[in-house]
């Protein structure tokens, strides 16, 4: 650059920008975290790693606090404090092998376990029924005793078997296309629910009947039923219901107790004064893990269907929107895999699976909120009881299989996990690099074909 006469640089003046010329746009950081945001959740893994890792999150704090809140139940009752723990924590450990299972296992024996899983739960759950085989707890007759302190629900497994059977259903029946005809949308599905439903109220396990007709009405209307066709069949269940309800004394004072503040006469609304109780007293970050004062007995059933109400008080609110949010993320992964996929079956199952945990977990917080009334359902994946979680896991285990076989995702799972055995060469190195090119690609060519389908 040429100096100046007296040897000093050239000044360089700024250029003045016309008074009419606009300025450059700004990075702005809430537009920059929103795009990053969005990427995010249009990945093709997401929706894997928010099933995998939010049901995740869920059962190990539903273990945690299934310990805290059951110690004094189990004391009172001359056992162990960890007694409910053990028992929750074994559940757990075989849940997650029928998860593991259930996720690697293809599409088309899904279908196949349809119709076994159907006739299996039909036959436990008609044999709760004979007298010496099925015992009631509760006041309600849907156990079966397995020997010394474990039992099993029967009409949890209904659950999954309506979900599985009723998709298998619904898409050979889409293949033909006899949907749009309403007899074939209706027939078998409401009468084998309607069956499922009559064999669950024989017992009077109100709850479980609600999460079954929540499922059933799931699938109506992912198969696309009408209006008129779904008002119909809403309109048969909600007029079941009022009957059911009436002519019980029990349901009857459940239903009273919606927002009560007060007991009432004869402690009528006590389970749900004291869950109210317990999660004032929490505050924002809880008392402490393990400091809850209303499992001492003032609060019946803590560790199972009030056992929200018990993280309430020990986590606060923190603790309780961390269990809100993790089963939204939970549930909008399943409404994306329902909705990205182009196999009517998985669109269906994923559908009812979503709806099966989504409801449950509704019903069970809106009882402890005082916003619904208490029908003794459990909070999925968090509550103790292993004839829940079992069945749950498993259908969890469906939605992770169900995101892997999204052609996106199996590309993006094989490029992270190249094939064993296959040769390395030096890191960086051609050699190392076009085998696992060629794999990829190999695999996003199979990836595209249907699979599931017959």
């Amino acid at each position: 650059m040429p100096g100046s006469r007296t040897g000093r640089p050239p000044v360089q003046r700024t250029v003045r920008r016309p008074a009419g010329a606009s300025r450059p746009p700004r990075d702005n950081p809430v537009r920059r975290l929103h795009t990053r945001a969005q990427k995010a959740w249009d990945r093709p893994l997401t929706a894997y790693y928010l099933i995998f890792g939010g049901s995740l999150l869920i059962t190990v704090l539903g273990l945690v606090m299934v310990y805290s809140a059951s110690q004094i139940t189990a004391l009172q009752m001359s056992l162990p404090g960890s007694f409910f723990f053990r028992k929750q924590f074994l559940a757990a450990s075989i849940g997650a092998a029928l998860l593991l299972v259930a996720s690697r296992m293809p599409v088309k024996l899904h279908r196949g376990l349809a119709y076994p899983i159907l006739a299996g739960a039909v036959f436990m759950m008609a044999l709760v029924q004979v007298p010496g085989i099925g015992m009631s707890v509760n006041g309600n007759q849907n156990w079966i005793s397995l020997g010394g302190s474990f039992q099993i629900q029967p009409s949890e497994f209904g659950k999954l078997a309506l979900v599985l059977w009723g998709a298998d259903l619904l898409a050979r029946k889409q293949d033909k296309k006899l949907l749009a005809q309403w007899k074939h949308m209706l027939v078998p599905l409401v009468p084998v629910a309607f069956m499922l439903l009559g064999l669950i109220m024989l017992g009077g396990d109100m709850g479980t009947a609600i999460i079954l007709t929540a499922i059933l009405f799931g699938l109506l209307w992912l198969a696309g039923a009408p209006t008129r066709l779904f008002v119909g069949v809403l309109s048969i269940a909600a007029t079941l219901g009022v009957i059911l309800i009436k002519t019980s004394p029990n349901r009857m004072a459940r239903l009273q107790c919606i927002g009560a503040t007060d007991p009432g006469p004869g402690d009528a609304c006590w389970q749900a004064v004291h869950g109210i109780y317990a999660l004032a007293s929490g505050g924002i970050f809880g008392s402490g893990l393990g400091a809850s004062v209303e499992k001492w007995g003032q609060l019946p059933e803590a560790h199972t269907d009030f056992i929200f109400a018990v993280t309430g008080e020990e986590l606060g609110l923190a603790g309780t929107l961390s269990v809100l949010a993790l089963f939204a993320a939970l549930g909008y992964a399943g409404i994306r895999v329902a909705g990205r996929t182009e196999d009517p079956f998985v669109r269906y199952a994923a559908g009812g699976v979503t709806t099966w945990i989504t409801a449950q977990a509704v019903i069970n917080i809106g009882a402890v909120l005082g916003l619904l009334p208490i029908a003794g359902v459990p909070l999925p994946l968090f509550s103790y009881g292993g004839s829940a979680l079992l069945p749950t896991m498993f259908a969890i285990g469906l939605l992770i299989a169900f995101a892997r076989d999204e052609p996106g995702a199996r590309a993006a799972l094989a490029m992270r996990h190249p094939r064993f055995g296959r040769k390395r060469g030096a890191r960086g190195s051609t050699f190392d690099r076009s085998p696992r090119r060629w794999n990829t690609m190999r695999r996003r060519a199979s990836a595209a074909r249907p699979s599931g389908e017959r």
